[in-house]
């Protein structure tokens, strides 16, 4: 997503690796790890998190290449998938914790027009997730005041 606030153009990422097959190098099938997911999802791990331990921790590059599936697909046919998807997550404890900063802080004028940029970023990914039935239609971010 590039940057909306600002001047930049975005961030490049990385590139996937050219072959989608599973490297021969992994010594897991797809069952084993969807069982890890779901025990990771369990032990309290967002979708970002239970990638970067498979990775770090087991040597699991890519979930995709192994199930086919992403973890969050895996999540949701095991009935564990979190709530509120993670970058909606995300952004509203940004915003949560900016105001928590401008309660004490009630001068502070460029943290409350970041506030404002952040709340309008949480208005725009709701849309987006309530288009794609991934929350609730009458979902809305409220400003505790």
């Amino acid at each position: 997503m590039t940057r909306m606030h600002s001047d930049g153009r975005g961030v490049s990422g990385s590139s996937k690796p050219v072959d989608a097959k599973q490297p021969e190098w992994i010594d897991y099938d797809a069952e084993e790890v969807k069982d890890l997911v779901v025990r990771l999802r369990e032990d309290g791990f967002d979708p970002a998190q239970i990638g970067l331990k498979l990775r770090d921790e087991y040597g699991i590059p890519d979930v995709q290449q192994i199930t086919e599936k992403k973890v969050t697909e895996i999540l949701k046919e095991e009935d564990v998938a979190p709530e509120i998807p993670e970058d909606l997550k995300n952004l509203v404890e940004k915003a949560e914790n900016m105001k928590e900063h401008l309660d004490e802080n009630q001068n502070d004028q460029e943290a409350e027009r970041q506030l404002e940029l952040t709340e309008a970023k949480v208005r725009k990914v709701a849309d987006y997730h309530r288009q794609e039935g991934n929350i609730p239609e009458n979902w809305e971010y409220e400003r505790d005041e």
